[in-house]
């Protein structure tokens, strides 16, 4: 029998350490770089961005004397530029702007930050929050929830698609990409800070062995990878599902629904060999199960809602202007419409004006005098009546020659 590897993983998770005051400094010039883009193209956006990066350089600057450039951090990194990268080739190959996905960064970064450390507080550290409220603040110590990050995920991509006036399912298919992205790159920067780690293998012959945690040996199961391998599963069968379905002519909704369908089923397995947190540890279910189970029903649903309604796909947002093929055809069509509406009209009018002038030269028209009988002697009358006359009938008078 094969023996299976026993595995010691002890990497350091910081690349280098950094002056704040630098590293502060970089931030916030970044940020002012953005807000006057941002005031320059009239992008409220960037203006956004640009004031958020100067508040967080003047914080780095005031409060951080140094800055660790973690792997976890870079690793975030890939997930916004890569993320982007997805997001762009889908809505352009949909028939959008290519400025639509980078006004959704804003969004999206907002979105994973604010929903993941949300998500951690109230699943798994809620008592730790209610003793030290500052805490919930300082994210760089760690504790964000990747369903968390898909609730804020959601929201954002609501208020991005509504402000655009883009079907929501629309936008959150061409997000799809997007997702299972991060949800393989996360992992990876879970690893590196040994965090997120397996269960105990129960005759410990085999596993992971992180000294960061266990200073002893303990052989865990490497719940990391499992989680890697299911983000690099999930992607590929997106792949696979979209040419599968005719990229766009797929049904809207169907790809966010096979993201769904795919990685919350997968978790329900992963979950199974991660270490219990926020439940007792002889729980039979994980938090991580608990919050798996619904989207994992809300995604095989959604393909049967996506694949009955049928309805197209396609992107097109009030930012967008129409071609000028369509503008001239548009404008042709509304002047047809409106000589037929005009014929229409002039027929109706003609055959009103018609029916008045009938109406007038009747009542214009001298009335037929009626026939008047000749005035006939009473006395005769009363003797034909009588009987004691006869009517002669009337000869006809002679020609002239």
């Amino acid at each position: 029998m094969l023996a299976l590897p026993i595995w010691k993983w002890d990497a350091d998770p910081v690349l280098f350490h950094w002056s704040g005051a630098i590293v502060g400094g970089i931030v916030a010039a970044l940020g002012a770089l953005m807000l006057a883009y941002g005031f320059l193209r009239k992008e409220r956006e960037q203006q956004l961005t640009g004031f958020i990066f100067g508040i967080a350089g003047a914080a780095i600057w005031l409060k951080l004397p140094t800055v660790e450039l973690r792997i976890y951090s870079m690793l975030f990194v890939v997930v916004f530029l890569g993320g982007h990268a997805l997001l762009n080739w889908q809505i352009k190959r949909g028939g959008g702007p290519a400025e639509a996905a980078g006004d959704f960064i804003v969004y999206g970064v907002l979105g994973v930050l604010i929903g993941a450390r949300l998500g951690h507080v109230i699943f798994y550290d809620w008592e730790k929050a209610l003793n030290d409220p500052i805490w919930i603040f300082k994210i760089w110590t760690g504790g964000l929830a990747s369903h968390g990050a898909v609730v804020g995920l959601i929201i954002a991509m609501y208020l991005f698609t509504k402000k655009r006036g883009v079907p929501f399912l629309e936008g959150a298919d061409r997000f799809a990409f997007s997702a299972a992205l991060g949800a393989t790159v996360v992992r990876i920067g879970n690893l590196f800070n040994s965090e997120i780690i397996g269960k105990k293998v129960p005759d410990q012959s085999w596993g992971m062995w992180f000294p960061r945690v266990d200073h002893e040996q303990i052989l865990r199961y490497p719940s990391q990878l499992y989680e890697i391998a299911l983000g690099t599963f999930v992607f590929v069968g997106l792949l696979v599902a979209d040419r599968a379905m005719g990229k766009e002519k797929r049904p809207r909704g169907a790809l966010i629904a096979w993201f769904f369908a795919l990685y919350f089923t997968g978790r329900l397995f992963t979950e199974r060999y991660k270490e219990i947190e926020a439940l007792p540890l002889d729980s039979a279910v994980s938090m991580g199960q608990y919050l798996s189970f619904l989207p994992a029903l809300l995604g095989w649903y959604g393909l049967y809602w996506a694949f009955k309604r049928k309805e197209p796909v396609g992107w097109f947002d009030n930012t967008m202007e129409l071609p000028e093929d369509a503008e001239e055809e548009e404008s042709d069509e509304d002047e047809d419409e409106e000589d037929e509406l005009d014929e229409a009209d002039s027929d109706a009018d003609e055959s009103d004006e018609d029916e008045d002038s009938d109406h007038e030269a009747e009542d214009e028209a001298p009335a037929k005098p009626a026939k008047k009988k000749a005035h006939a002697d009473p006395d005769v009358e009363a003797e034909f009546e009588a009987g004691k006359l006869k009517k002669q009938p009337i000869k006809p008078e002679p020609e002239e020659p």
